[in-house]
């Protein structure tokens, strides 16, 4: 008799897409499909009611679009979401990374028939997924309510500067590098809105996310942040103001001239762009004078370009395990003994709003 395995709830208006998840799920040994839905009300409806270990959903529905359907499910059965979408329209795909904050997971390409690699991806995903622990998600404007509230106590505020002291005492920075996989476009925007549009150091940052959706992501991010968003091309130099993302399947680093370089050497463990070429280039070329940031994400990308540049005399902040949605990347780093501080998103964006602005080279001048 086969074993239960990872239960599933699939939710998709496309008959087509649906029969083809389903296959492809109840195809492989560790699942089984408990329900199927054909738009957001019974995606929330099924798993009220059936308590799956993940749902997956589809953002463009009737009724009830993915968006609303996933905020339904966080607030009220928060459950493990994987949106898988085929449409890369702009509205799409802002109601996508919208998704994404309201506690989905991750989000990848709808599989076709003849993309065996996008189906594989998918079970992977899904298999991977079911493991997180995921918590409640409240409402913006509970959450909104609740800050307003909760007030700064003494010993918030001691610990707030105590933290802002070191960050000015402990370096000035001409570049600031992060990473994030898992649950990042959330952590990203809520550190990136701390920061003004005349922001000092210029950002750069390496984004784990399926192929084609990094340009959707600098376009949302764009609505979420004063700062200017957009994908690093080969040969760009990075400007105050600007946050960079590294583009699909290229690596990202920074020459001796500031001057960012694309490459396809090989992936680090599957993983193009890796987040490990980023900070092995800022330990070269600037030393002390960058900050390294990993935040929520699976596995250990970054965590060796991070100690190295910790050992460059790089100021490295890694997120704390209560604020992410996967404590694997930043747990890496923590466990090196690289991280210079464990803060929250809220934290880390006001640490960065911190730096020493005179610390910003001059135009043309070497970082070697």
């Amino acid at each position: 008799m086969k074993k239960e395995g990872i239960r599933v709830v699939v939710a998709d208006d496309s008959p087509s897409a649906r029969e083809l998840l389903v296959a492809l799920l109840q195809n492989s040994e560790d699942f089984q499909v408990v329900g199927v839905a054909s738009n957001g009300e019974e995606a929330v409806r099924l798993t009220k009611r059936l308590h799956p270990d993940v749902v997956t959903i589809d953002i463009v529905m009737p009724k009830m679009d993915g968006l609303t359907a996933t905020r339904r499910i966080m607030r009220e059965v928060p459950t493990p979401i994987v949106v898988i979408t085929a449409s890369l329209m702009r509205a799409d795909v802002d109601l996508t990374f919208e998704a994404l904050q309201a506690g989905a997971l991750t989000v990848v390409r709808k599989p076709g028939l003849n993309d065996p690699e996008t189906c594989e991806r998918v079970i992977q995903t899904v298999r991977l997924m079911s493991e997180v622990h995921v918590v409640h998600h409240w409402g913006r404007s509970e959450r909104q309510h609740a800050e307003r509230t909760k007030g700064t106590t003494p010993l918030q505020a001691s610990i707030e500067s105590q933290l802002v002291d070191r960050v000015r005492k402990h370096h000035k920075a001409q570049v600031v590098g992060v990473a994030s996989s898992t649950g990042g476009p959330a952590a990203l925007a809520k550190v990136l809105r701390a920061l003004p549009a005349d922001f000092p150091v210029p950002i750069l940052g390496v984004q784990h996310i399926t192929r084609g959706f990094a340009s959707g992501l600098a376009d949302w991010l764009n609505g979420e942040t004063a700062l200017r968003v957009a994908i690093a091309g080969h040969g760009d130099t990075p400007r105050s103001g600007h946050f960079l993302l590294a583009p699909d399947d290229y690596h990202m680093q920074v020459n001796v001239w500031g001057v960012i370089e694309l490459n396809r050497e090989p992936p680090y463990k599957g993983l193009r762009p890796s987040a490990n070429h980023l900070f092995r280039s800022l330990a070269r070329n600037y030393g002390p004078r960058a900050v390294g940031i990993v935040l929520t994400g699976m596995g250990d990308d970054g965590a060796e370009g991070l100690e190295a540049l910790h050992q460059a005399g790089g100021l490295i902040l890694a997120q704390n395990e209560p604020s992410c949605v996967v404590y694997g990347m930043p747990r890496e780093v923590v466990m090196r003994s690289a991280a210079d501080l464990v803060l929250s998103p809220d934290e880390i964006g006001s640490a960065l709003g911190h730096l020493d602005p005179r610390a910003h080279s001059s135009k043309g001048e070497s970082h070697a």
